[in-house]
């Protein structure tokens, strides 16, 4: 909007940023999902979150786009940008080195962030690390265009690239499903391939609407409804156990929508918690009283596995905890809401509703 003031960048709690910050950094060779609609992965085989040979994205068919450009375009801080070449693309976060990977541009891709770990980007040189952006490492590699998130920082790095002179694109993060149509659009705009971001939008729409009405029907993951019980009562858990970090998520923590579309009730949201994140607590987790509790890969090897979960004080008196039902997914795939979220989705939704728990 021309005249108003530019609005400041997002700020998620520091707990949260020093958590996540460290989360990243320990996820640099993190597994993920890259298997098809169906379920397997390249090779035909069937994968899951841990799966470390079914980490792939898989981009649209047909020869890359070409980009259309200059394009103007409004930033989500606010301003308007002129983006004149996609020739070298800087994402600075992973969930959008997703999407630029799928959309077919991957080959203009020169840097990542350490949360792409998938396997199409593993070999670019890591310049950034979470909330930690190097400006000087940025600028170095001669971007044309930069993607960053309204969470990306320090303001100090994000302000020395733009002040160099380089387009800097800010898209919004994603905080629920209805959020992925948004961010496919937004950096397919910013790259002048509208047309592959709609083409790209239209599939991955087709396949989480396929994911949720499998869910819906009884499918793959039936549904509780269907087992004649109630929804399961699913608490996400953030954890990093060589930093003592261990979070209990709330209705803004990200894992809402999914937990929710998969067919379960976010604990931590039902229990009363507005924010993203607060400190564990055994009170906190009786009156959550969970299910199933849904963790990232890494941060259940943090505390060394379900054993060390359970030693987490107030965990093992859950009827998650007493039942060992934990569900895991990894780290660099779970919240992005991008081009995978059906794969994440389905899988959430086999393991909040299967039967036994952890060995």
């Amino acid at each position: 909007m021309k005249g108003a003031q530019v609005p400041q960048r997002t700020r998620v709690p520091g707990v949260f940023v020093a958590a996540l910050a460290l989360a990243l950094s320990l996820s640099g060779c993190g597994d993920g999902l890259g298997r098809q609609s169906d379920g397997t992965d390249s090779a035909g085989k069937h994968g899951s979150a841990g799966d470390t040979h079914a980490d792939r994205v898989e981009p649209l068919s047909g020869p890359p786009p070409a980009p259309e450009l200059p394009v103007r375009v409004e930033s989500a801080d606010g301003r308007t940008v002129t983006v004149r070449s996609a020739a070298r693309i800087v994402p600075l976060t992973g969930s959008l080195s997703e999407i630029v990977y799928t959309l077919g541009l991957g080959d203009r891709v020169v840097a990542r962030d350490i949360t792409a770990t998938f396997a199409q980007a593993r070999k670019l040189p890591v310049i950034t690390r979470a909330h930690d952006v190097s400006a000087e490492g940025v600028l170095s590699l001669k971007p044309t265009v930069v993607l960053a998130e309204t969470t990306t920082g320090p303001d100090e790095a994000v302000d020395q690239i733009r002040d160099a002179g380089i387009p800097l694109v800010v898209v919004e993060p994603a905080r629920e499903l209805a959020d992925v149509d948004t961010r496919i659009d937004d950096v397919a705009r910013a790259l002048g391939v509208g047309a592959a971001g709609e083409r790209l939008r239209k599939r991955t729409d087709k396949r989480i609407d396929a994911v949720r009405n499998d869910i819906a029907q009884g499918g793959g993951a039936r549904g509780a409804e269907e087992q004649g019980g109630d929804r399961p009562r699913v608490a996400f858990l953030y954890l990093r156990g060589s930093a003592s970090v261990y979070l209990l998520g709330g209705s803004r923590s990200g894992a809402s929508s999914l937990i929710e579309a998969a067919g379960g009730v976010d604990a931590g949201k039902e229990s009363g918690l507005k924010k993203d994140f607060t400190a564990i607590t055994s009170e906190a987790l009786a009156k959550a009283a969970p299910d199933v509790i849904l963790v990232m890969t890494k941060g259940l090897d943090s505390v060394h596995g379900v054993d060390g979960l359970l030693k987490i004080p107030g965990v093992a008196q859950t009827p998650a905890g007493r039942h060992r039902r934990i569900a895991t997914i990894d780290d660099g795939v779970l919240l992005n809401y991008g081009p995978r979220t059906d794969q994440v989705l389905r899988d959430l939704a086999a393991q909040i509703h299967a039967k036994g728990g952890r060995p």
